[in-house]
């Protein structure tokens, strides 16, 4: 597989809203994240939500949580403050991206994550956040909206511990993850001192027992009069984490209170989005904002799509077959601008949904479809082809490539149709065709001319 292209699809898929969460935990495994992974032919990214929205979750479990109001706009932010009652506060920008209290606003404001002292202060910090875009270095250039903050009490902990529980196929299941290092990266406290870890596997037949939880609490170091309080929050998590299908919840960090209390700081809950259909509640909490809106658009389609810096556009399916179309474009000089899989049960109207998202990016000089027609028919693709370009007025060169059930149909519907779509039986060939073809139109647009195809080339 081709290191640039793999590296640039898991780029964009850690940027996705996962705030680093569920790629940083399995740093601490030593696994890998799978967040780009084949579940039967599909491509699944775990849902992430706002950290109010996670701490919500958690409240109603009954885990213990800082008291917290979300708000929309500086005045909300005001009444919050004033409801809370109390002069020690923090305001949190609700952007789905790691790195917040180290980012910048639009407008100059440093830091997502503000320590203030009066609901004054609060309403004044929150009109520099709300509205505006933060910029960290998950972010990149883009940024992202923040479009509410959360208005949180300011506790006073003695110490600070990290837990979290994530699917790890080495462990064949759930695990339990603990340190007593907490409120930093814990990606370098795994790096400068592994020992600082601590791992219990759960048995997912048989659930977690109160004694595992026990022992991890001792090994993460809570004092002994706090150990079982510590372990009750953990068990309520583990139950969290079965009732949400969730695929990782992470608390960083996990206090003793200055009174006395084990509470929960912060909350990152990532969400299987294989669980859609039964966990409805959850996925209708997804905040679009945050996203790339080509990645609604996709998701409304049913399709697989992502994003990428490239001019070639791929439509494909399978996972694996469009991971290695994307590989040949690039050995032949070429850069793919996304990864779409269509998956095996695409109908005419889905094809004609991924051309219009393919050329929704303006980067696309050319479109290479690779279709394996094992479940999926031929013609229905070339159907799908023919009604996109016709609908959509492609102008730009487009080379198939199709081989499988119903080919010869495929290939008569394309030879009879009077549009300008490039047959090729060869995928070796048809990356190169559609290689060369890009660069002409780019050549053409810099010079600032215009070009037209004629079959045959």
């Amino acid at each position: 597989m081709g290191e640039s292209v793999t590296r640039n699809i898991s780029e964009r898929l850690r940027n996705s809203g996962s705030r680093t969460a569920f790629s940083s935990t399995c740093k601490v495994l030593g696994g890998t994240s799978g967040l780009l992974r084949a579940q039967g032919g599909e491509q699944r990214r775990s849902l992430s939500l706002h950290e109010y929205l996670s701490i919500g979750l958690l409240k109603e479990e009954g885990i213990s949580v800082p008291a917290g109001i979300v708000a929309s706009s500086p005045e909300e932010a005001y009444s919050a403050a004033k409801q809370i009652g109390s002069k020690d506060l923090v305001v949190k920008a609700q952007v789905l991206a790691g790195g917040r209290g180290k980012g910048t606003f639009e407008g100059g404001l440093k830091g997502g994550v503000k320590i203030v002292f009066s609901p004054e202060e609060v309403r004044e910090i929150s009109s520099q956040m709300i509205g505006r875009k933060l910029y960290t270095k998950q972010t990149g250039v883009k940024g992202r909206i923040c479009n509410q903050v959360f208005i949180c009490e300011r506790r006073y902990p003695r110490r600070e511990y990290y837990f979290a529980i994530a699917m790890e196929r080495s462990y064949q299941g759930p695990v339990l993850i603990g340190s007593s290092q907490g409120g930093v990266n814990i990606e370098d406290v795994a790096v400068e001192n592994p020992d600082a870890i601590v791992k219990e596997p759960i048995d997912i037949v048989e659930g977690i027992k109160m004694e595992q939880a026990v022992k991890v609490a001792q090994k993460m170091g809570f004092p002994p009069g706090l150990i079982n309080e510590a372990a009750e929050n953990m068990v309520k998590l583990y139950n969290l984490f079965l009732k949400y299908d969730a695929s990782m919840v992470e608390i960083n960090p996990m206090v003793e209170d200055s009174s006395g209390i084990v509470m929960c700081m912060d909350a990152k809950i990532n969400f299987d989005s294989n669980a859609a259909y039964r966990q409805k509640k959850v996925f209708a909490l997804q905040d679009w904002t945050q996203e790339d809106p080509r990645d609604q658009q996709a998701a409304e389609a049913d399709l697989n799509y992502i994003g990428l810096d490239g001019t070639i556009g791929c439509l494909v399916n399978g996972a694996g077959l469009a991971m290695a179309t994307m590989d040949i474009i690039k050995l032949h000089g070429g850069t793919p601008a996304n990864f779409l899989d269509v998956g095996g049960g695409a109908t005419a109207q889905q094809v004609t949904e991924a051309f219009r998202l393919i050329t929704s990016d303006r980067k696309v000089q050319a479109i290479l479809v690779n279709i394996f027609g094992g479940i999926m028919r031929c013609d229905v693709i070339a159907q799908g082809i023919i009604m996109a370009v016709t609908d959509l007025d492609l102008k730009i060169p487009i080379v198939v490539r199709l081989q499988g059930t119903r080919v010869d149909d495929a290939k008569t519907l394309i030879a009879a149709s009077p549009l300008k779509i490039l047959a090729c039986d060869d995928l070796d060939e048809a990356a190169k065709m559609v290689v060369k073809l890009s660069a002409i139109v780019s050549l053409a647009k810099e010079a600032q001319v215009d070009v037209k195809f004629q079959l045959p080339l």
